[in-house]
């Protein structure tokens, strides 16, 4: 019995073989090209072009080609596209680890290189292998809250995507045709380009290849069915049991949604957002400025939004019933008839995002507002009373809470 990895005897599970990994990794070139795709438009919706605020990832150059203005229509879009990329690569997760088991071979093979294109290819597979669960770890940790990788998780797994992803992309050319012949060829295990995949003396099988993908699928759709129902309200969130913002929703009533940040966590008192302390300065064109108390701006014109708010994580609630004023508005009372961009500054003293920038399409569009009220009522102090942001399809965290000072300009 070959006791080295390097032996190709070593390995004798009969379900490896090329039709094996094949259906793995049509599975992995679908889902993977989505997750590329959905996660660019995450970064894309944080608008990180228009201030230093709002780009967690420095010096990205040419890696920033695409980005362009992020719509506010439809209102759901980033609620959409965060919950497609967060749920589906959590679903994933059992399809990856299982092609990695089922090429384990290959990692061990001698010589490491046969010649310099071999070589490449066995680097290519480094980057792929150690980008895929770089990517797949840190997403996971970053939807757990559980930040304990060095660094900050945007420009982590934003430089990490792109790594995997062009060693993926690479892979993907090199490998499709070969797998697709594969596939059409079913069960045929005969040599395609891939025989160390074959074991030479194989054990007796305790389960088919089709047995075994019934058992990969059944455990992507097990995650899938206790992560998706944090993207809804309801009894579905309760059955998010993986997720921290699953369960039962957080309390009752006007306010009883889901949230991510406590006032008690950002260190926000009861004293600085009184009636007697509180004040919200605007300003504008030529350093014009103003303050209002809460009283002051509900003399204002008052109007009404239904949105939802999504986060990074994946988790969204439904629409909610915002009422405050039109950011268009304020704008307007510092000397802006056009809407410009805005700074939005938050009481919060500490963390990312108590800062946050955003466009003139967004302060343009008429369901943008700060909201001094929600489902009928005053915010409560988790859901940033006195006054928040909300703006239509915008990530949450650029829909700040505790609102101390808004700047209109270009940025």
């Amino acid at each position: 019995m070959p006791r080295s990895p390097s032996s190709p005897a070593f390995w004798r599970s009969p379900l490896r073989g090329p039709w094996f990994t094949s259906v793995l990794g049509v599975v992995l070139l679908a889902g993977i090209t989505v997750l590329f795709v959905t996660g660019l438009l995450s970064y894309a919706a944080y608008n990180p072009d228009l201030s230093s605020v709002n780009d967690q990832t420095p010096d990205k150059g040419l890696l920033g080609f695409y980005l362009f203005s992020w719509p506010t229509h439809p209102s759901w879009l980033y609620r959409l596209t965060q919950g497609i990329h967060v749920t589906l690569g959590i679903a994933l997760i059992p399809v990856l680890l299982a092609k990695l088991w089922s090429v384990v071979p290959k990692l061990f093979a001698l010589p490491p290189a046969r010649s310099l294109a071999h070589a490449l290819e066995r680097l290519s597979l480094l980057l792929l292998v150690g980008g895929g669960l770089f990517e797949f770890t840190t997403g996971v940790l970053n939807v757990q809250l559980d930040y304990i990788f060095p660094g900050s998780f945007y420009p982590l797994h934003f430089y990490g995507a792109w790594v995997f992803f062009a060693a993926f992309l690479a892979h993907a050319v090199l490998k499709t045709p070969l797998a697709l012949r594969n596939l059409r060829h079913l069960r045929d295990e005969q040599p395609s380009g891939e025989e160390e995949l074959v074991p030479p003396n194989p054990v007796e099988p305790t389960v088919s290849r089709r047995g075994a993908l019934g058992v990969v699928g059944g455990g992507s759709l097990l995650l899938l069915a206790t992560t998706a129902g944090r993207s809804f309200d309801g009894p579905l969130r309760e059955t998010a049991v993986l997720a921290p913002h699953g369960g039962p929703e957080p309390g009752a009533g006007p306010g009883g949604f889901q949230i991510n940040k406590t006032a008690a966590y950002a260190g926000i008192s009861p004293a600085e957002t009184g009636e007697e302390a509180w004040r919200l300065v605007v300003t504008g064109r030529d350093g014009r400025s103003v303050r209002l108390d809460r009283p002051q701006l509900l003399q204002l014109a008052l109007h009404s939004s239904a949105l939802p708010i999504a986060c990074v994580e994946g988790w969204s609630t439904s629409d909610q019933w915002w009422r405050g004023v039109r950011l268009r508005d304020l704008a307007a009372l510092v000397g802006h008839d056009d809407p410009v961009d805005v700074l939005v500054e938050s009481l919060q003293r500490h963390g990312a995002f108590r800062r946050a920038a955003l466009r003139a399409n967004q302060v343009a569009d008429p369901r943008s507002l700060l909201a001094l009220f929600v489902n009928g009522e005053d915010l409560t102090p988790d859901h940033g009373y006195p006054a928040r942001v909300i703006v239509p399809a915008a990530p949450g965290v650029l829909n700040t809470k505790w609102v101390a000072r808004m700047t209109f300009g270009d940025l």
